[in-house]
Order: structure tokens, then sequence, then C-alpha cells
């Protein structure tokens, strides 16, 4: 994986053996948001109208418009012309054009997170760092009761860091699954701060021949982002938008 977030190359290619994430400000200016806004679909714009704040709306139609707009590229096909699917659980797929390539998209705060592989399932996600009142009963809940009993031996101060190291861990493995919420209990993975992200233990599955693999994404101040792949050994390229 590339050490920090890097300006892409030009051209870019989606190899067998590649991962890319995308890192795109969600507040974009006036221009760039107009072009953005002219890949959606008429569905899309609907949904974003439907927004109370104009920063939501303005949210909505970065993320989306970026995610098309990369589609478009990886796939050489009209950006407005591509046409999404969702899984139960809500994880979107490509219909129109069929094919390999998957991808998972993340958003906290004025980031969002795009991530795109080909022929393997991949989760993303990315989590903004802030205070929470009630946080070990949020974990107690949500995690699963060797990540809580870790969270609870760490030191007060380590706990809002490794909280939320956790959480974006997790969300990343179940918007890969698919699998949503209901997973929460089924899997550990590494929380302390310092302490390499990992998954430790995932139900029905054998530990020495891992699945999946885990990792966090290179640091972003305020943020907590990690990455699942349903593979080993892949090259992850980290990228700023925009695409040259």
């Amino acid at each position: 994986m590339t050490a920090a977030w890097l300006p892409p190359p030009s051209p870019f290619t989606l190899g067998a053996g590649d991962v890319h994430v995308w890192r795109v400000p969600l507040a974009p200016p006036a221009g760039p948001l107009a072009a953005l806004a002219s890949t959606l679909r008429d569905d899309e714009r609907a949904r974003a109208a439907r927004f109370h704040f104009e920063r939501d709306r303005t949210a909505f139609t970065a993320a989306r418009g970026a995610l098309r707009t990369l589609l478009g590229r990886y796939l050489d096909h009209p950006p407005d012309q591509l046409i999404f699917g969702y899984l139960d659980k809500g994880k979107p797929y490509l219909i129109t054009p069929p094919g390999d390539l998957q991808f998972n998209i993340s958003h906290s705060g004025q980031l969002a997170l795009l991530a795109f592989v080909r022929g393997r399932a991949i989760g993303v996600d990315i989590e903004q760092r802030r205070p929470l009142r009630d946080l070990l009963s949020l974990a107690r809940t949500s995690f699963s009761p060797s990540e809580y009993v870790a969270l609870c031996g760490l030191p007060p101060a380590d706990h809002l860091h490794a909280f939320f190291s956790c959480w974006s861990r997790k969300e990343a493995f179940i918007k890969a699954t698919g699998e949503g919420i209901s997973q929460l209990a089924d899997f550990d993975v590494s929380l302390a701060p310092g302490e390499p992200a990992r998954l430790l233990r995932v139900l029905g599955e054998p530990p020495d021949q891992p699945r999946w693999s885990l990792q966090d994404l290179p640091a972003i101040p305020d943020y907590a982002a990690a990455l699942v792949v349903e593979a080993h050994d892949l090259h992850v390229d980290c990228w700023d938008w925009p695409p040259a």
C-alpha cells in the first residue's frame, strides 16, 4: 500500500492484482460540483433534492458523482448510463454494464472514500473521530464481547482512538461481506493504539486459512479509515480526487 494519499497517475488502470482507493472532498467548488451533478440520473437528483440541508445535498452529489465518474473511466462507459442494483442489506453493485468490477463507498464529515477492485468483494469505511458521551455503552452493543473487553482494558485516554479504529475496521468488514450489522458480533478485530489492523476471528472460518485481508488506510487527521478485501497480497494505491 502507498504510505500516503498521492495525486493519481495519468492514465490509471485497475489490473487484476490492484486495489484503488480514492479520497474525495464532499464540499467541492461550484464548477466541479456542477460537473459531478451532470453524471447523476433522475432518481439520484431527486434523492439529493430530498436532503433538508444544502451541505448534505452537496455531499451526496459529490460522492455519487465521483463514483460515477471513476466507474465510467474504469469501464470506458458514459457515467450517466451506469445502472446500480442493491443487495438485500443495501450494498450497491453494477447492473449495467455487467462485469467483474467491484466497488464500495463510505463517507463521514467532509470526506468520502471510494474503493475499487476486480473480481473480489471489497469494503471501505471512514469515520470522523468525535467525542462520544456513551462510548463504552455503544461499544457494548456494537462490538464483539472480546473487543469490548479489550477496549475496557485500555487507559481511558486511549478509548476514543481505539473505538473509532475498531468501528471503521468492523464497518469495512461488514460492508465487504454485505451481511450488515447482524454480523457485528461474529468476528473480532484488533483495536489497541499502535497495534496493526488485523482480523482476529471470523465465525465459521479457519484462522490458519484467512479469506479476508484487513488494513488501515494512510493516516487522515481526525479520521479513522480501513479497507477489507476478499484476497491477500494485492497492491493498494491511495489517490486524491480528482483524476487527471
